[in-house]
């Protein structure tokens, strides 16, 4: 008993049974995947970057939106970490669905081009070494310039006859007020279109109250014994005194010989011209 010839035949490649035949798809085993680790497509792109799109397509076992083959294989390599699975099995399926894999190129990282990573940007340290040389050679420029200026001035100042002294003018304040005395030069230097009133609290303090002629407020307060106030306006002056026998009055250059007593209140109104009591 031997064989036929037909059981001598070789079995051809058609009659050899085909691996892989009943193992699910690399789409369907990450679908799997990312079910069993209760993940949704959402999370699975936040954590790995790479966007819903093409995570939906690499499920649908659609790897043209990848753009190429470098970019699946690190795709699915992502996923399945994410999910919790062993990358190189997934891997090893894609290359004998695809033809294998090919010689390893310089672009095969190029698959981090899908994930969102800015890069930082460096700073110019050579345009900075350059704004400062030139602010640091300006700035010695314009020091040598104003020195030679300086230099140059103070020359021309020590040749220079010495400048005279000139006593510098008082400012305007108060106007001076007239000799206590009714002499004729202080009546002569007292305006003659203005009323001008002296007080002078002799041997007691008076509390003295002054105004112009608008109104305005000139003093208001306590005379101390030995003090004096000059006022003066164009029009009038009203006066209040607290304590009229301590005061000595003049009125344009004038003493006034009215006698009030001690403790006395007096009002009084001054104008231009000879004085008068109000």
């Amino acid at each position: 008993m031997g064989n036929s010839p037909e059981d001598a035949r070789p079995s051809t490649e058609d009659d050899r049974p085909s691996i892989g035949d009943d193992l699910p798809s690399i789409g369907r085993s990450l679908q799997q995947g990312r079910i069993d680790a209760g993940l949704t497509v959402d999370e699975v792109s936040t954590s790995t970057r790479v966007r819903v799109p093409i995570v939906q397509a690499i499920e649908e076992d659609d790897f043209s939106r990848c753009g190429g083959d470098v970019y699946a294989r690190g795709h699915i390599r992502t996923l399945a970490r994410a999910v919790g699975l062993d990358p190189a099995p997934l891997v090893a399926q894609y290359d004998a669905e695809h033809g294998g894999r090919p010689a390893p190129t310089s672009a095969a990282p190029l698959f981090e081009a899908e994930r969102i990573r800015p890069e930082p940007r460096r700073p110019n340290w050579t345009a900075a070494m350059v704004a400062a040389i030139v602010a640091v050679v300006g700035f010695a420029g314009f020091t040598l310039f104003n020195g030679g200026d300086d230099a140059k001035s103070g020359k021309q100042v020590a040749e220079g006859p010495a400048p005279a002294k000139t006593t510098p003018k008082p400012t305007p304040s108060q106007p001076a007020a007239p000799k206590p005395a009714p002499s004729e030069s202080a009546i002569a230097a007292v305006p003659q279109d203005k009323v001008t009133v002296k007080l002078t609290a002799i041997d007691d303090k008076s509390w003295i109250s002054a105004k112009s002629a608008n109104g305005k407020l000139l003093f208001d307060g306590l005379l101390l014994a030995g003090e004096s106030k000059t006022f003066q306006d164009d029009e009038r002056l009203d006066l209040i005194l607290g304590n009229a026998g301590a005061i000595e009055l003049f009125v344009n250059g004038k003493k006034v010989e009215d006698k009030f007593e001690p403790g006395q209140v007096e009002r009084l109104s001054y104008s231009k011209g000879d004085p008068e009591a109000g």
